[in-house]
């Protein structure tokens, strides 16, 4: 265990309400437990923590991001490598070559409180920085059998809105439409209603034109003058 492992895990446990974890796990509907640390008290001393042990390159962040995620025994030491993958020391590193990383930490995840922050923050970014490259594995994915790499896919332009790229955005929704899985008619929903912050009337045409019905309408929908 590195330090900076170790130093996260004290940071936890400093702040940690054991009271409180059995109703966090219950809400989350989680396997993993949790240690009881609310979201301002984690973020707060995860910040200093991560502030105080600085790591020098690329490679070594992915490692490190990756062990935190991979050893973790409760769930709020996977909150601190989405922390420690975000933190400000590594805007640079924030490249194509984090994909597999974000890729494994969605897969392996398999929730929403992972996978949506995933995609709409790092992902989402990632496409937007690289769209050439980033475009078609967004395609790939929305194919994909797995349905958390579709949810990415779906989600990863939730903070676009005017800049949302409309025909991605369709295209990594329609091979979801006949799922009736919550987790991706939800998806289906979110992702048209934040573009509908910028295109209603477009988004209700979509709606109507695909007969989206059910979670995925009333989602979409949800904000505009429609029923």
């Amino acid at each position: 265990m590195t330090p900076l492992h170790q130093a996260v895990r004290a940071a936890l446990a400093e702040v940690a309400d054991p009271a409180k974890a059995p109703a966090m796990q219950a809400y989350m509907k989680s396997s993993m437990p949790f240690l009881g640390v609310r979201a301002m008290p984690r973020r707060a001393a995860l910040r200093r923590v991560l502030a105080e042990h600085r790591i020098g390159t690329a490679p070594a962040w992915r490692r490190a991001v990756l062990a935190l995620w991979r050893d973790a025994e409760y769930r709020e030491e996977r909150y601190a490598a989405m922390e420690l993958s975000a933190f400000r020391y590594y805007r640079d590193f924030q490249t194509l070559y984090t994909v597999p990383m974000y890729e494994e930490m969605i897969v392996t995840g398999a929730w929403w409180d992972y996978v949506d922050d995933l995609a709409v923050n790092r992902v989402g970014a990632l496409l937007r920085a690289f769209p050439d490259t980033m475009r078609p594995l967004m395609l790939e994915w929305a194919g994909d059998a797995d349905l958390w790499r579709r949810r990415a896919a779906i989600l990863c332009q939730n903070s676009f809105m005017g800049r949302t790229d409309a025909g991605l955005l369709y295209a990594c929704i329609e091979p979801s439409l006949s799922d009736t899985d919550f987790f991706a008619r939800k998806a289906i929903g979110w992702a048209l209603r934040e573009y509908a912050r910028t295109a209603p009337q477009e988004v209700v045409r979509y709606v109507d034109h695909k007969g989206i019905t059910g979670l995925s309408r009333r989602e979409a929908l949800k904000n505009l003058p429609v029923s």
